[in-house]
């Protein structure tokens, strides 16, 4: 029984001793898990959601913008080389029609001078032969003669001068202008730029396997590339040419342009075509052995179509919009 009673006693004086401290861990548990006490809020104050339910809305993503979308116009193929073609490709600029007025000009002349000297030659032939001019004159100049075979010559070329240096003058004197562009000649395929718009792409020659699916017939190889040269028609446009390692040459010849591109060097003409369509030009210098695979490209687009493609390759070329629209500065006066 003492045993018994020893045993008890201790057993009750342990479970006092650690009560306490049991107790208190069991007090501190849910306190800490409990939430927070709510503040005393003031009359009319708004109620403010619970800290576990403030938390930050997130800041949608801004939705990227949609691409431009183009699609080029069904344009009429204006300046293309036909076969057996003699004659100059359709005039669509100013200089052109300018220059082609003036070959025809000197041509006319030409033919009256030949179409003289032939007559002159016949009356030699007929009249001054042995057998119906048997005794030969025996003068040997004719002071009067003479000057006239070197007044009118010199009369002919004051003309023809007369025409051609304002043409000349008319080429390399630029007005300012609405649209830059930068050819660069390279082996063997050129570069476009436009340096307003700070973007550029090359053009290479097309596949004939390629033709049909980018809108061009089998008849157009060797002159159609992946990409062309876009302008927008009668915008006033300055080309600059040069060279990235030979001399090359951009011809466009219903515009009236040959120019060179030189390496180290930037020339510089201009044209503006009265025409929307399809012009089709190439390098005229010979650049190496793909020199006859190096073809020039130029789609000419009203001012609303061009205004959509430039949309379309500021996204597609990543460039940027520039300062003023082609389409506002070529849109008519009201």
């Amino acid at each position: 029984m003492k045993t018994l009673s020893l045993a008890t006693a201790l057993h009750l004086a342990l479970t006092v001793a650690f009560a306490p401290a049991a107790l208190a861990q069991d007090t501190l548990a849910p306190a800490a898990e409990a939430p927070a006490a709510e503040a005393p809020q003031a009359p009319g104050a708004e109620a403010q959601p619970p800290a576990a339910e403030a938390a930050p809305a997130e800041t949608p993503p801004e939705a990227d913008a949609p691409a431009a979308v183009f699609t080029m116009p069904d344009l009429p193929v204006i300046g293309v080389p036909v076969p057996g073609g003699v004659g100059y490709q359709p005039a669509v600029t100013e200089v052109a029609h300018d220059m082609h007025w003036l070959s025809h000009m000197v041509h006319t002349i030409m033919v009256v001078i030949v179409v003289l000297v032939m007559a002159l030659l016949a009356i030699v032939i007929l009249r001054f032969n042995k057998r119906t001019n048997p005794e030969p004159g025996r003068f040997t100049h004719n002071t009067r003669l003479e000057i006239a075979w070197t007044l009118v010559p010199v009369l002919i070329l004051i003309v023809i001068g007369s025409f051609s240096l304002p043409i000349l003058f008319k080429q390399l004197e630029i007005p300012a202008p609405e649209l830059t562009v930068k050819a660069t000649g390279n082996q063997w395929y050129w570069n476009y730029e436009y340096p307003d718009n700070e973007f550029s792409y090359d053009s290479l020659l097309l596949p004939r396997e390629d033709l049909e699916a980018a809108g061009y017939s089998q008849d157009l190889y060797l002159l159609a590339a992946d990409t062309a040269l876009v302008i927008p028609v009668g915008a006033v446009v300055k080309l600059q040419t040069t060279g990235a390692d030979v001399i090359h040459s951009f011809a466009m010849p219903a515009f009236g342009v040959k120019i060179d591109a030189v390496p180290g060097r930037l020339n510089e003409t201009w044209f503006r075509v009265e025409e929307p369509g399809v012009y089709f030009g190439q390098c005229s210098e010979l650049c190496g052995k793909d020199h006859a695979y190096m073809p020039i490209v130029v789609k000419a687009l009203e001012a609303e179509d061009y205004a959509a493609w430039l949309d379309w390759a500021i996204d597609e070329y990543g460039g940027t919009r520039g300062e003023a629209s082609v389409a506002e500065a070529t849109a008519p006066a009201h």
